[in-house]
């Protein structure tokens, strides 16, 4: 096996692994910011404005909730065709890594907000109260109570997410993007060259373990204080 992986051409593959795994972090980070953030403020949404929230407002969660569960379902691959008009509306393009981007953005969007909900319905409400009590603002109560207390799970919930939007990149060959899923199947699968496709399958093991580690000792840090 060692033989077969220094008989590969590395003047060609190194260059197009190297041009992949840039393409995949590319996708990732851009959708997970942009996912993170819309999704945190859509989670905070949900859960502020249910029944006995902070916020409390019937349709306004009524129609938050019902977005959230229209779209989180939706199969990735599903979802790159359903939002191709959109994609080129916006985008000015149906194709390539930043229309795969864009439809990550929307595909983590709504599975984080329901991570943060989730998370934030384990808080004891309790302290939201005695936070009241004390006459604290509404908004100084999200952001230095709730938030803070939800902390540790939310860096779990974001880590998990960020796998997924790995998993999704992979499929960015669809639609004329790169990344290590499209290295595997361009070079490797259908160039019959497994060995090619294992590479490609190490890279996204180490990338995924590597994020798995950061994200369990950012939260085990945050919840020793």
């Amino acid at each position: 096996m060692i033989e077969t992986y220094r008989d590969l051409d590395w003047s060609y593959y190194g260059p197009e692994l190297l041009g992949a795994i840039g393409d995949t972090i590319y996708m990732v980070a851009w959708a997970f910011v942009f996912g993170g953030i819309i999704g945190l403020v859509i989670g905070l949404a949900l859960y502020t404005t249910r029944a006995g929230g902070l916020l409390a407002n019937r349709p306004v969660w009524l129609l938050t909730n019902f977005v959230v569960n229209l779209i989180r379902p939706i199969p990735f691959v599903i979802l790159i065709a359903a939002l191709q008009p959109v994609t080129i509306a916006v985008i000015g393009s149906g194709i390539g890594n930043d229309a795969v981007v864009f439809v990550m953005i929307w595909a983590s969007t709504f599975a984080i907000a329901r991570i943060v909900e989730q998370n934030l319905v384990s808080i004891d409400p309790g302290v939201i109260e005695a936070a009241r009590a004390m006459g604290a603002s509404r908004t100084r109560i999200i952001l230095t109570v709730m938030l803070p207390e939800a902390l540790g799970p939310l860096i779990l919930g974001y880590t998990f997410v960020i796998i997924a939007l790995t998993d999704m990149s992979a499929l960015a060959g669809i639609i004329g993007g790169g990344g290590i899923g499209n290295f595997a199947i361009v070079e490797g699968y259908n160039r019959f060259r497994p060995e090619v496709t294992w590479l490609a399958v190490a890279v996204v093991i180490v990338f995924v373990q590597s994020l798995q580690m950061v994200g369990n000792w950012a939260a085990k840090k945050v919840l020793r204080r």
